[in-house]
């Protein structure tokens, strides 16, 4: 089946959907230059599981995927901002 991946570019793949999320990362930062590290890749604003196939995850024909940069989370920003109030203390 045709798959779409939108990183910094758009990315057309071919594939069964018993690829693993990890292997599509891994294959669009290859043909980016890009790291894995810190990327999530999603379907309809979801996060997907590294460990999960495509089929697994629902993704059908002429889906298309995004690769993002992982958000910190507010909690790690809360504590980021509390321990630079107690430093300055």
């Amino acid at each position: 089946m045709q798959l779409f991946v939108r990183a910094r570019e758009l990315h057309t793949l071919e594939v069964t959907g018993l690829e693993t999320v990890a292997q599509i990362k891994a294959h669009v930062a290859f043909l980016e230059g890009l790291t894995t590290e810190d990327k999530v890749v999603l379907l309809a604003g979801s996060p997907l599981q590294d460990e999960a196939t495509l089929g697994q995850c629902g993704v059908e024909a002429l889906a298309t995927l995004e690769v993002v940069g992982r958000m910190l989370g507010v909690g790690k920003r809360k504590m980021d901002r509390e321990h630079r109030m107690f430093q300055e203390k």
